[in-house]
C-alpha cells in the first residue's frame, strides 16, 4: 500500500532555512566582537593588552615575580616496616622530608632521632588493609605531619612531604 506524500499542505508548516542562517551570521558577528573586544583591550582579557601597548611604543612592566618562601627541607631518614597479612609478608618502603622554617632547621634535625622513632612506631601499628584505601595517603600524611608537629612542638614543621612509599 503507498504511503500518501506530506505535502505543505497536509503538514501545515513551511520549512524555511531563515533561522538557520540568521543563527549562524549572529554566532559569526558575535565571536568577531568578542575577538575584536580582547584584542583592542577593551576587556583585560589574553595578551590583546600588551600587543597594544607595544604597538604605541609604551613600554610595558613585566608582573612582580613573588619571593620564595623562607622554608627548608630537612630528610627523614628511609624507612623500612615489615608488615604481615594472613602469613605473607610485606614491606612498606618509606621516605619523607620535613618542610620548615629556615630559622628551625638546625632544632628540627637536633630532634630527628624522635621524629623517625614516632614515625616508626605509627607505620608499624599498621594494618595492610589501613594502606591499600584509595585515601589511605591523604590520612596517613596528616596523622603523620600531626605527630611530628607535637614531638618538634609549636610551629616548627610546616609540612610533612612523603617522597616514597612503596608496598612490596
Amino acid at each position: 500500500m503507498a504511503e500518501p506524500k506530506e505535502t505543505e499542505e497536509t503538514t501545515g508548516k513551511k520549512t524555511s532555512k531563515l533561522p538557520l542562517i540568521l543563527g549562524l551570521v549572529l554566532a559569526l558577528v558575535g565571536g568577531g566582537g568578542g575577538f575584536f573586544a580582547v584584542y583592542s583591550g577593551m576587556l583585560p582579557l589574553g595578551d590583546g593588552h600588551d600587543a597594544a601597548a607595544l604597538d604605541t611604543g609604551h613600554k610595558v612592566d613585566a608582573p612582580e615575580i613573588a619571593t620564595m618562601p623562607d622554608v627548608a627541607f630537612v630528610p627523614v631518614d628511609p624507612l623500612t616496616i615489615s608488615m604481615a597479612n594472613d602469613g605473607e609478608k610485606h614491606h612498606l618502603r618509606f621516605r619523607a622530608e620535613l618542610e620548615v622554617k629556615t630559622s628551625h632547621k638546625a632544632e628540627v634535625e637536633q630532634l630527628m632521632p624522635r621524629v623517625v622513632d614516632v614515625l616508626n612506631n605509627y607505620l608499624r601499628a599498621l594494618n595492610l588493609a589501613d594502606i591499600e584505601d584509595n585515601t589511605a595517603l591523604v590520612r596517613l600524611r596528616a596523622q603523620m605531619l600531626r605527630r611530628v608537629q607535637i614531638v618538634t612542638g609549636g610551629e616548627r614543621v610546616n609540612d610533612l612531604l612523603i617522597m616514597e612509599f612503596v608496598l612490596n
